[in-house]
């Protein structure tokens, strides 16, 4: 039989130890044949790459840095102090970690109005084995202050910083992961505090700019002063003073009581203005007309001297005998006349030193005619 047949072949196979036993071959999985490759088992190292494959699949050991970020490696729970760089880092599972940190530059806004707010699609983390420790903007609730009478006022800030590369593995481990809240909102509350303590509420919008600029130099010094240096603050900007409502009413109503009294002012101050130019007109017009009556009185005062002069002369160069001529010469006149009119009557004046007379007494009109001798 067939099946006797192989039994028999399988008892004389010779074993492969050399001994007398005769152990039968088992069937192979694919219908027949062994294992064996050429009488040789396959090589181990395929095992092995598999299982480094495998594992590198699973266990994932390893972390890419991207720019704007440093890595911080944690063997055993220990901070290892240098940062790593941006690039491809291999770290042992089960006792490594690699925490990625972002160090680009981030923004605190406080502040009570509803505004949209958007990051750099970076989670926000919670506990140091997350992947990112923040994002890039976030917002935080005005801070509250109390004035110098104990009146509150909110204070809209906006706080620019990053965190120190170099010092970062230091900082995680000492400040953890909500080390801006410790660091951060801790000292700028704390400044903003102080400083706006000092005014009175109704000063604050007036005290503006020294205010922002107190506060920008204050945050920056106590940072600073913290061990390692460990975030670089790059601005505060003062964006609100948002007063109580009574304040600021009352301040709108000083405002327009100054505005009013600048307007009178400006009005006074036109006034005053126009006034001076009137004067000035007034007294340039009684300049002019003064100096128009000098004028007139200097003209009549030469004439009167020249005349007084030419009398004089006049006086001196007379003659008893010019005199006698001057008045021939009259008497010549009227007789001319007198071939005119016949009927005239004639007075004369002895010595002719007044005009003569005559008189038409056929027309009953009197004539006067002068004759200056």
């Amino acid at each position: 039989m067939p099946a006797d047949m192989n039994d028999y072949f399988k008892k004389k196979q010779p074993n492969s130890s050399g001994g007398g036993a005769k152990i039968p071959n088992k069937p192979n999985n694919n219908g027949g044949g062994n294992n064996n490759i050429g009488g040789k088992s396959a090589p181990t190292w395929i095992f092995i790459v598999l299982a480094i494959v495998a594992g590198m699949i699973f266990f994932k050991p390893y972390k890419i840095i991207n720019s704007g970020e440093v890595g911080i490696k944690v063997h055993t729970g220990k901070f290892n102090e240098e940062p790593l760089s941006a690039g491809l880092h291999f770290y042992i599972p089960m006792l490594e970690q690699i925490i990625k940190v972002n160090t680009r530059m981030r923004q605190i806004i406080y502040s009570n109005q509803n505004n949209t707010m958007t990051g750099d699609n970076y989670k926000s983390a919670r506990t140091l084995g997350s992947d990112e420790l923040e994002g890039g903007l976030k917002r935080n609730r005005a801070i509250p202050v109390l004035d110098k009478r104990g009146l509150t006022v909110n204070i809209d800030l906006a706080v620019q910083y990053r965190l120190r590369a170099e010092s970062a593995p230091k900082t995680i481990e000492e400040w953890g992961s909500s080390w801006e809240e410790k660091i951060i909102n801790s000292k700028v509350r704390e400044v903003v505090r102080d400083v706006v303590g000092q005014y009175t509420a109704e000063k604050l919008p007036e005290m503006r700019n020294e205010i922002a600029t107190a506060i920008q130099t204050k945050v920056m010094e106590k940072v600073n002063a913290l061990d390692n240096k460990p975030v670089i603050i790059a601005s505060v900007e003062l964006r609100n003073i948002v007063l109580p409502e009574k304040i600021r009413e009352k301040i709108e109503e000083l405002q327009a009581e100054k505005q009013n009294v600048n307007i009178a002012e400006q009005q006074k101050e036109r006034a005053k203005q126009e006034a001076q130019k009137n004067a000035e007109i007034a007294r340039g017009e009684a300049e002019r007309n003064r100096i128009v009556a000098q004028g007139q009185a200097d003209k009549i005062r030469i004439e009167a001297e020249e005349q007084a002069k030419a009398n004089k002369l006049i006086s001196n160069s007379l003659t008893v005998e010019l005199l006698q001529l001057e008045q021939i010469k009259t008497q010549g006149k009227f007789n001319d006349a007198l071939k005119v009119n016949t009927n005239a009557q004639i007075f004369l004046t002895p010595g002719g030193a007044v005009p003569n007379i005559w008189v038409d007494a056929k027309g009953k009109e009197q004539k006067v005619i002068s004759a200056q001798q």
